[in-house]
């Protein structure tokens, strides 16, 4: 099955077929090979797990180089909101896809999103049918997170972090996702990392990991 988005892949350690699905979205005015190279690192400890790097569909609107998932020359929440609402099919059909070709469910799913990649996959797998077994965000936030009562379908446990000196996502977007996230009842833990700015360090990285691979071990278990 050809899937409706590129970028590059990186196949099961332990050369067995995937067991576990993890999809790496980046941020604005990068592309997938940005992300990729934390794959290796998450396949120390999933070595049964594949891993995706997509490009996102849209050149970047505000730089001569690189993708979007949506534009951010408007950072209102309206217009944010709309902007995803416009690429979560495509989101949704690459999921659909990356699970069916894999013969994988949702339960052998994680994703690992950092900024823009964050806000997206808060807004696609809070969305979507069955709640996927992981979600790991860096220097994100949520959306419209009063549109998520009437919407949330899903509630996958959640992991953010995030720098206290982003200059770039604002550090109290933490608290915010966090707070809606448990009015809702989704299972979200936070992790701070005092002096960073829109950035991932490795206690963030080694955070990230753990909590995928934990999550794995709750579905197989």
């Amino acid at each position: 099955m050809t899937l409706p988005l590129t970028g590059p892949t990186l196949s099961p350690k332990s050369g067995r077929p995937a067991r576990q699905a993890v999809i790496l979205l980046h941020g604005l005015g990068a592309d997938g090979d940005d992300l990729f190279g934390l794959a290796p690192y998450f396949a120390e400890a999933l070595p049964d797990a594949e891993f995706f790097s997509p490009h996102a569909p849209f050149p970047c609107d505000m730089a001569p180089f690189g993708r979007q998932w949506f534009s951010l020359r408007d950072y209102s929440q309206e217009a944010m909101f709309n902007g995803l609402s416009e690429v979560r099919p495509v989101f949704d059909a690459y999921l659909d896809a990356v699970l069916e070709s894999r013969g994988l469910t949702e339960a052998d799913l994680a994703l690992v999103g950092f900024s823009q990649g964050t806000m997206l996959s808060l807004h696609g797998a809070l969305r979507r049918s069955r709640p996927v077994a992981a979600l790991a965000g860096f220097s994100g936030l949520l959306v419209a997170p009063d549109r998520l009562v009437a919407e949330i379908t899903a509630r996958p446990p959640v992991l953010l972090i995030h720098g206290d000196q982003d200059p770039v996502v604002p550090f109290g977007a933490l608290d915010l996702a966090r707070r809606a996230l448990e009015a809702l009842e989704v299972p979200v833990t936070t992790l701070s990392r005092p002096g960073l700015g829109h950035s991932i360090d490795e206690e963030g990285l080694s955070g990230a990991i753990r909590f995928v691979a934990q999550a794995f071990d709750k579905k197989q278990a």
